[in-house]
């Protein structure tokens, strides 16, 4: 029989378990009761210990029991190898942010990867210091690159269906016109005709159209796209320097609170105008594998994401 073929040995955790409670005890009643069994189970179990260790370990010395020399030297790593076995069956709940070592990838649109990253960098180092994150523009598959480790976390408008892959939504986002300062759209009520105008439309595929013509055409206008980028910060700059319109999401009708992804707007002075057409709603969401589920670090990331988004309060991390 080479090495290969032998048979590792059958190590029982409940035996090195039960030595400790013995040793620490000194008494097969009370390690009974530590270990919620019966006496007489223990005291089998002392007696199968005594057979593998070759030594009684416990003796009566009057009316209790004393330990044997090797069960003196035993006791304390008995103890450890508890300690340990208890740590490695132990749910990784609880990390301290502040010990972890990790450089974790997340795909995102430009937009999205924009409002993340200056609120995920202010977290990591208030949090999370050893955290460092890579950005990667939308290039890939998502599924197959959740699924192989290329990417960590994806953000955006999740429309994949991988079986596997876990989605969260974070949230629903309503899409305003993003103007310069003094456009003539800004200029009295923003009808449907008015707002068919000179547009920047964003699209990776490089198509015109979009949920907007569609809405559009049910009041039998189109709009003119002058120009198609891939990225909404292209498109949101050249709004800012010629009378085109961008498009880009904002927080739901009737709330007031700034949303991370008009941030950028608001850097280039850019003013937001309710679109007067019925748009559907834009869901922003995450979505991992499963196998970071209970992953210290990504559960860290994934908090901090939706604090991000959400606009939480820097001292919430759920």
């Amino acid at each position: 029989m080479n090495s290969t073929d032998r048979i590792a040995p059958v190590i029982d955790a409940n035996l090195a378990v039960a030595l400790d409670a013995l040793l620490a005890e000194q008494s097969v009643t009370r390690a009974a009761a530590r270990l919620r069994t019966s006496p007489a189970a223990m005291s089998r179990t002392l007696g199968r210990l005594r057979r593998i260790l070759q030594d009684p370990l416990l003796v009566r010395a009057g009316q209790t029991m004393v330990p044997t020399p090797r069960a003196l030297a035993l006791r304390d790593e008995a103890a450890t190898v508890v300690h340990r076995l208890g740590a490695l069956l132990t749910p990784a709940t609880g990390v301290d942010p502040a010990t972890l070592r990790s450089t974790l990838s997340l795909q995102a649109a430009d937009l999205v990867g924009a409002a993340l990253a200056a609120g995920l960098l202010t977290l990591a180092g208030q949090e999370a210091p050893g955290i460092s994150l890579r950005f990667r523009a939308e290039e890939l598959e998502a599924g197959p690159a959740l699924r192989d480790g290329r990417v960590d976390l994806e953000v955006g408008a999740i429309d994949h269906v991988d079986p596997e892959t876990r989605v969260e939504e974070l949230v629903t986002l309503r899409m305003t016109a993003a103007v310069r300062p003094g456009h003539p759209l800004a200029e009295g009520p923003l009808t449907p005709a008015r707002f068919a105008a000179e547009h920047v439309a964003v699209s990776r595929r490089g198509r015109f159209d979009g949920p907007v013509d569609a809405a559009l055409a049910e009041h039998g206008l189109s709009r003119r796209v002058a120009v198609v980028l891939p990225g909404h910060l292209a498109a949101l700059s050249l709004a800012a320097r010629t009378d085109v319109v961008a498009l880009v999401p904002a927080a739901p009708g009737g709330d007031s609170s700034p949303s991370p992804l008009t941030e950028q707007a608001s850097v280039l002075g850019l003013r937001l105008l309710d679109i007067p057409l019925p748009l559907p709603p834009v869901t922003i969401g995450m979505a991992w594998h499963p196998r970071h589920t209970s992953d210290g670090a990504h559960h860290w990331l994934r908090a901090a994401v939706r604090r991000v988004l959400r606009a939480e309060p820097s001292g919430r991390l759920g």
